[in-house]
This record gives C-alpha cells, sequence and structure tokens, in this order.
C-alpha cells in the first residue's frame, strides 16, 4: 500500500493560479511511483487540474459533494459531475463542513454512499475538538464519527480512507504530536477491524492538522501513519513538494 500525501487547498487559487501551481509542482515531482500525490483543489479549478494531472501519476480530488446524482440543489455538485473532470477522490465530512456547514454523520454517511456508488475514492475526515479531548471524550467522539459514517457499508472500508484531522490543530499552527496520532491511528485500525474483519489493513489513515514540511518527517516515521491530509502548507508548490518527499 502506497502511503498518500493529499493537498486540501480549501478556497484558495482561481483557474490561473491553478495553472501556475500544477506546471511548477509537476517538475518537482517528476516521478511520483514511490508514494500518491492527491491535489484537491476548488471546485471551480477541478476541469484545468484535471487536463494538467493527465498522464503526471498525480491525482485529483474534490474538497465535497452531493449525495444525489442530480437535482434542485442549487450551489452543490454530483459525484457524476466530479468524476467526469477526473476525479478520483472526494474529502467527506471535513471538520470545516461539519461546524461551519452542520454537516450531520447522517449526511456524511450518504455523501460516502454516493462516492462508492460512483466510484469514486472517499477520505472520511474524523476528529475531536479542544473541548472534547479536554473533556477525555476523544475516543468516544471518534468511534461515533466512525461508526456512524460507515453504517450500512462496513463491507466496503477497503474502499474508503480515513483522515485523523483533531480539529484543535487545524490551522492552529500546533498539530498533535506524533505519539497523540499513533495512538488515535492505532484506535482507529483496531476500531475498523471490529467493523469489518475482512479489511485486513486496506484503509490507509491519514494524519492532518497543521503539517508542514518542517514536521512531517516526523508523522511519516511512523507505520501507524499511512500518509497525510495537508492544508495551508500545500498552497505553496515548494512546500508541498518538500512534503511529499520529506520520508
Amino acid at each position: 500500500m502506497r502511503r498518500l500525501i493529499a493537498g486540501n487547498w480549501k478556497m484558495h487559487k482561481t483557474v490561473s493560479e491553478t495553472r501556475e501551481y500544477i506546471e511548477k509542482f509537476l517538475r518537482l515531482v517528476e516521478h511520483p511511483e514511490s508514494r500518491e500525490i492527491l491535489l484537491c483543489p476548488p471546485f471551480t479549478s477541478l476541469y484545468v487540474a484535471g487536463e494538467m494531472l493527465e498522464g503526471s501519476g498525480v491525482k485529483l480530488g474534490a474538497q465535497n459533494c452531493h449525495y444525489e446524482k442530480s437535482g434542485p440543489y442549487t450551489g452543490e455538485v454530483s459525484p457524476p459531475m466530479l468524476k467526469e473532470v477526473g476525479c478520483e477522490y472526494v474529502i467527506i465530512g471535513h471538520s470545516e463542513r461539519r461546524q461551519l456547514f452542520g454537516e450531520s454523520d447522517e449526511v456524511i454517511n450518504k455523501k460516502l454512499v454516493a462516492c462508492l456508488e460512483e466510484g469514486l475514492r472517499p477520505i472520511l475526515c474524523v476528529g475531536e475538538t479542544r473541548e472534547e479531548r479536554e473533556a477525555g471524550m476523544t475516543f468516544k467522539v471518534i468511534e461515533t464519527q466512525v461508526r456512524l459514517a460507515l453504517s450500512g457499508i462496513e463491507e466496503h472500508t477497503d474502499r474508503i480512507d480515513i483522515a485523523y484531522e483533531p480539529v484543535w490543530a487545524i490551522g492552529s499552527g500546533t498539530p498533535a504530536t506524533p505519539q497523540d496520532a499513533v495512538e488515535v491511528h492505532t484506535f482507529i485500525r483496531q476500531l475498523l477491524s471490529e467493523i469489518n474483519p475482512k479489511n485486513e489493513g486496506r484503509t490507509r489513515i491519514l494524519y492532518g492538522g497543521s503539517v508542514k514540511p518542517q514536521n512531517a518527517k516526523e508523522f511519516m516515521k511512523h507505520e501507524e501513519i499511512n500518509g497525510l491530509l495537508v492544508g495551508g502548507a500545500s498552497l505553496d508548490p515548494e512546500s508541498f513538494a518538500q512534503i511529499v518527499y520529506s520520508f
């Protein structure tokens, strides 16, 4: 299993800025075979990014999707639309979607189902707030999020990746320690074994939350960490390339 390094651009970069980024980034990661690299631009840049990444070995993903294939959902984008522009991955349940846009575990479950039906590989994001962590609720929160998200699709966990993103670390500049991440990743792996004993470790578990070139290597030293979901540090091609080759 190749480790996955994913860049989530969030609401950054116009189409022209996307072109400029990818032109530079592809020169920096000419031989990506030893690891899987994923870029997740905003919706408006997916088409041009898909064209530019075709044949490069760098994968394309979206930051979100609706659970319906089509319909009266103004402002939404469906899995078939993403598939047609070259997406192979979709980030589902990011904490910003949960907190700022009120996405529930039930909605996240529907989105996972829709992605699997379309042949897209979801990256399910889970994580606790600082208040939940200080209250000793980290494992309870993670278990609830994972079990509800995977309800009814337990047999397909080998087609899903999970990103542990402690909410208190995202964008804070203060990541969890590698030891914190390993502890939660180990818990998630054990939970997946209960949910689907046939999984056999085929779900990659990524860490996300203030990952930078300076700390990426420390996280990737641990075999329990199967990759990274990178936010702000993925917005600069040189910075993201350093993270890609940090291990």
